[in-house]
């Protein structure tokens, strides 16, 4: 019987590791859920105005309201919006009544372009800094770019570095906006979960065949 101590101690410590690292991912798929709603409450909150100094972190996601003027064309994000198909993010320089000058994603337009808003406008939405440039991100080409960076495309039109994604506009022209939320963040701790949890039970199965196996061998004359 000394014979089956290696194949049960392999079962019981493959098992077991497996278990904690299924058991780790459903801790972390509390703790992402817990985010998202604290992220999706924020989001949804009553308006304010716009801070004097919006802070990327403490004023991520913050519900503004504001009004002000589009001040020039601005810059062309490709995008393909769902239920629109492909076309362009307008990240607008937007003077606001204060003087300040800021970003505006107004929404998507199709790519043939669209009239952007005229005159003075009242819009409701999120501050947000999104993180979406990386090192396959394509350089800009002119006033077309293929991510949002909040820095540098502030630099480009001359505004801070504070961007508000439109949610409502008073006279939103031709734009549709793309309000900001959640359905980006990525969440698959419940699959990692569900892979590791599958992975144990094939491992018991694989260590109670490789049991077997050594029992029958040992039965033998």
């Amino acid at each position: 019987m000394r014979r089956l101590i290696f194949p049960v101690l392999l079962g019981l410590v493959g098992c077991g590791i497996l278990i904690a690292l299924g058991t780790w991912q459903v801790q972390r798929l509390e703790w992402k859920t817990a985010i998202l709603s604290d992220i999706e409450a924020r989001i949804a909150a009553a308006p304010v105005a716009i801070p004097e100094a919006p802070d990327p972190e403490a004023d991520r996601y913050l519900p503004v309201t504001a009004r002000g003027e589009v001040a020039g064309p601005g810059l062309r994000v490709l995008v393909s919006a769902e239920g629109l198909g492909p076309g362009y993010r307008r990240i607008l320089p937007f003077r606001l009544d204060d003087g300040r000058e800021i970003l505006l994603d107004g929404g998507w337009t199709p790519l043939d372009g669209a009239a952007l808003p005229e005159g003075e406008i009242a819009v409701t939405g999120n501050l947000h800094w999104p993180e979406e440039v990386d090192g396959w991100t394509p350089e800009p080409e002119g006033d077309l770019w293929f991510a949002r960076d909040v820095p540098a495309m502030a630099a480009a039109l001359g505004t801070s570095s504070v961007l508000l994604i439109a949610r409502d506009l008073s006279e939103p022209g031709g734009l549709r906006p793309q309000p900001v939320g959640t359905e980006g963040i990525p969440n698959n701790h419940l699959n990692y979960a569900i892979t590791w949890f599958s992975l144990a039970v094939v491992w018991a199965a694989m260590s109670v065949y490789l049991a077997l196996r050594t029992i029958r061998r040992e039965a033998r004359p």
